[in-house]
């Protein structure tokens, strides 16, 4: 939830993406549809309004960085620009750079527990 939290406020901080989490979310064909509207898991529900304070309150995912991209991360993307920075909750966060500049061409393997306390 952190690594998540950590891409919508690096797009809220672009001038490339509305300027609000809501306005992020809420893009059309960039998180899955229905985020804004489906009922949550029922196991994971108490921890959501914990990690999104946390991440409201400056806490990042250490592998995160300036990534403003993720997928699932089973899916298997064909794209050349696409540097992986992370594997966290079953999605794979990525950066978009050129080309040349890609050193990550696949997932890491999942990790958990890696937020500061």
């Amino acid at each position: 939830m952190i690594a998540v939290g950590s891409v919508v406020m690096n797009r809220v901080e672009s001038d490339r993406y509305p300027n609000t989490v809501c306005g992020v979310v809420s893009q059309k064909n960039q998180f899955a549809p229905g985020v804004m509207s489906k009922s949550m898991n029922i196991a994971t529900a108490p921890l959501v309004p914990v990690a999104a304070s946390a991440v409201l309150q400056g806490e990042r995912h250490p592998r995160v960085g300036k990534a403003k991209f993720f997928h699932a991360a089973w899916y298997k993307a064909n794209f050349n620009n696409m540097h992986y920075v992370v594997t966290a909750g079953g999605n794979a966060f990525y950066e978009k750079r050129r080309p040349e500049k890609v050193t990550r061409r696949t997932p890491h393997p999942n990790s958990e527990g890696l937020t500061p306390q």
